[in-house]
């Protein structure tokens, strides 16, 4: 399929067909294609949960309020967001971006560039992603809010505008993953309608994760799909700014 049909494939699937199993391999696949969003400062704070065991679909399934999309998947994919990692993925990238600089950057410019990448990464992003119950938030709107009298700055850098930006890096891989999965053939319906408690419970996670999506996964039955398509006029949705 071209992207086209990849898009129009591509719907919210609320029943899945109990006898059509899916590869988990593939679903796999699809997952690594999904690394390759891109993610605010490519900072990658997310990780995604394949879940192919039956026990653990039972419990997912009721912290999705037994939906029928839970009911009847064949598998599960749950991302979550991991803003508690900011330090170990920083110094993740400072690390390849060092290498990165040698091998893509003329010699006159790599000491400025190596200089440039650490000062953010070491400096920078520990700077924006720290919390402290609001109040590392509160400090950063304040200085924000004053440099932005004299000069364009960021001003969404409270602790809830990171988590914001972090959710929203994480839902670009979810799509990026769902698309994949069209492309494969496969079926999927993102759900925002669950106890995320239980789903941490059902997969013994941290209290420091955040759940920003479940994904079940299978092949569609015809009544998995329901109806048409509605999106609101595309001239309601799109403005053009100049020529």
């Amino acid at each position: 399929m071209n992207l086209q049909e990849i898009l129009e494939h591509r719907r919210a699937v609320r029943h899945f067909d109990p006898a059509r199993l899916i590869d988990a391999e593939r679903v796999k696949q699809c997952l690594e294609m999904a690394t390759l969003a891109p993610t605010s400062s490519n900072m990658q704070l997310w990780e995604c949960y394949h879940v192919t065991d039956e026990a653990v679909l039972k419990k997912l399934s009721r912290a999705c309020f037994n939906q029928l999309t839970a009911r009847s998947a064949r598998q599960m994919v749950v991302f979550v967001t991991r803003q508690d990692r900011y330090h170990s993925h920083a110094r993740a990238v400072i690390a390849f971006e060092e290498g990165n600089i040698r091998r893509n950057s003329p010699a006159d410019k790599q000491l400025k560039r190596t200089a440039k990448q650490h000062l953010y990464y070491d400096r920078v992003i520990p700077f924006l992603y720290s919390r402290c119950f609001g109040l590392a938030g509160l400090a950063r709107k304040m200085l924000a809010q004053t440099i932005g009298l004299f000069r364009p700055i960021v001003h969404q850098v409270s602790e809830s505008d990171m988590r914001v930006v972090v959710h929203k890096s994480c839902a670009l891989a979810v799509q990026t993953f769902m698309l994949a999965m069209s492309e494969a053939g496969y079926d999927t319906c993102p759900l925002e309608g669950f106890d995320s408690r239980l789903v941490k419970k059902a997969l013994g996670l941290p209290y420091g994760v955040e759940i920003n999506m479940v994904v079940t996964c299978g092949v569609r039955l015809p009544d998995g799909v329901w109806g048409d398509r509605f999106r609101l006029p595309f001239e309601e949705t799109y403005h053009r700014v100049g020529q």
